[in-house]
């Protein structure tokens, strides 16, 4: 971790929400070694809990079941809380899109008892973390966590806590995620299965999702969201270079056709964040509030090593990784 991340955090005590899963386990082990005061891991599931426990055997990491829903419990969690990461909610696409109900609860009235149960506590900051799908929204999950972006931007406006976003892409390797679904249908049918061979997708790996996320809770002034900037893949090359790594000659690719919710391209900016749009350098971009005063606007032009960017997808889609690549980033993860 930066050394400033480790000064901001040192005796500090910090909330994740959903922190036993892929993100909440790796942000632990990165914050950890940032002589925190407490790290809180705010979950719903007693079993994750209990496994994440004995994995990391830490007497400064805390358990609390709770369900972000739950406005009461979060109060009570969040007494003495200075951060919060909130990584929780539900977010495959095909339940969300036939459950949109339970996605809501969650995704946005879960966010907004976030916001109001720190503001209550006073926390110094609340870092979201919102996803590619959020952008130009067609499904449910999408939808829901693009109002949960407005909802934490808006958030600064009034108050003195600090609400800021992070957007990534797919976290390769994390809960649900398509790698250990290619390698386990390779396993068991010698097959793997994809919904259309000209989708793309964005994809970051958990050590770096995690990292650009410590980074933004570093440097923001709230009310702006850091956008990852990534990689693009082609979905059918992602498979082919799994299928070099652990398949056989037989092994085959099976089109399915696309799935209720989903798109064929996704975006990390959409068209009307244009214009709003700072590009600090090649890793990522930031899109601030379309509320900051003229004033300040000219000071972020004048900064050194920002640039105002119009962001397109279609150049993004046409330099996707290649096969090779892909199969270099998959070993070197350890995927």
């Amino acid at each position: 971790m930066h050394s400033i991340g480790k000064l901001m955090f040192k005796n500090k005590t910090i909330l994740i929400t959903g922190g036993t899963g892929s993100w909440g386990k790796e942000l632990t082990r990165q914050l950890i070694h940032s002589d925190v005061k407490e790290i809180r891991i705010f979950s719903r599931g007693e079993l994750a809990q209990v496994t994440m426990q004995r994995e990391f055997n830490n007497k400064n990491i805390s358990y609390i079941i709770g369900d972000i829903r739950d406005k009461t419990a979060l109060n009570d969690a969040l007494v003495g809380v200075d951060y919060v990461f909130h990584l929780a909610a539900l977010k495959h696409v095909p339940i969300c899109e036939f459950q949109p109900q339970e996605a809501i609860k969650t995704n946005v009235l879960g966010t907004m008892n976030i916001i109001d149960a720190s503001i209550t506590r006073h926390v110094k900051k609340v870092i979201y973390v919102s996803t590619d799908k959020a952008v130009s929204a067609v499904n449910l999950y999408g939808m829901s966590k693009g109002m949960g972006e407005r909802l934490i931007i808006e958030a600064n406006l009034h108050s003195d806590t600090s609400f800021t976003c992070i957007r990534t892409g797919n976290v390769l390797g994390s809960n649900g995620s398509v790698i250990p679904l290619f390698k386990e249908q390779l396993q068991l049918t010698n097959q793997v299965t994809l919904t259309h061979k000209d989708m793309t997708r964005y994809f970051v790996t958990i050590p770096n999702a995690v990292s650009f996320l410590i980074k933004a809770a570093t440097e923001s002034n709230g009310g702006d969201i850091y956008v990852m900037s990534m990689p693009a893949c082609k979905i059918i090359d992602l498979a082919k270079a799994v299928i070099k790594l652990y398949g056989n000659n037989n092994s085959k690719i099976v089109e399915i056709g696309i799935r209720p919710g989903e798109k064929m391209h996704e975006e990390l900016i959409s068209a009307s964040e244009n214009g709003i749009v700072y590009q600090y350098d090649n890793d990522y971009y930031i899109v601030h509030p379309t509320y900051l005063p003229k004033e300040q606007k000219k000071q972020l032009e004048t900064i050194p090593g920002n640039k105002l960017v119009n962001y397109s997808v279609s150049s993004n889609i046409e330099s996707c990784m290649t096969i090779p690549e892909l199969i270099n980033l998959i070993k070197t993860s350890n995927l």
